[in-house]
């Protein structure tokens, strides 16, 4: 499991990505990868070798997404639906969309999320959260949590 949040207020224009600026609960297994003050995530599809028949192994590593941060419409900006979604790849998941409908500017709503994303053996895919309003947003609190359940260790 790893974290990455983002508690300053920050303004996100239509299509671009939310930025996470701190890492308090970093990956230790390098599945992950960040780049610094962006809001661009790598996954990669690391599948452990399994013995048994073919038709048992995993064919993708399994990823939870969650997501969860307060958004509001900036001053200047025109009252009406705003929204953010995750993408992997860059393409939108439709059904990760969060949508909210301020009835005032700098009136902030919670919006999360938590969706599965699975990535093939063996390749790495782009995971980020992007504004897909047609206006800038104000986005503040970001957080999201990436795990593999199916990589947990228990005893």
């Amino acid at each position: 499991m790893a974290e990455w949040s983002a508690n300053a207020l920050q303004t996100v224009n239509p299509g671009e990505t939310i930025v996470f600026t701190e890492n308090p609960v970093p990956c230790r297994r390098g599945l992950i990868r960040h780049r610094d003050d962006t809001g661009n995530f790598l996954l990669a599809g690391y599948v452990p070798r399994q013995s048994g028949c073919q038709c048992q192994r995993q064919r993708s590593a399994n990823y939870l997404v969650d997501f969860g941060a307060n958004i509001a419409i900036p001053e200047g900006g025109t009252v009406g639906a705003i929204s953010v979604a995750l993408t992997i790849d860059g393409a939108t998941i439709p059904s990760s969309s969060m949508i909210v409908t301020p009835a005032a500017v700098n009136q902030f709503f919670n919006v999360s999320r938590a969706i599965n994303a699975p990535v093939f053996n063996g390749c790495c895919e782009s995971l980020a959260v992007r504004n897909t309003s047609n206006q800038a947003i104000l986005v503040q609190n970001a957080n999201i949590i990436i795990s593999r359940p199916d990589l947990a260790v228990t005893r």
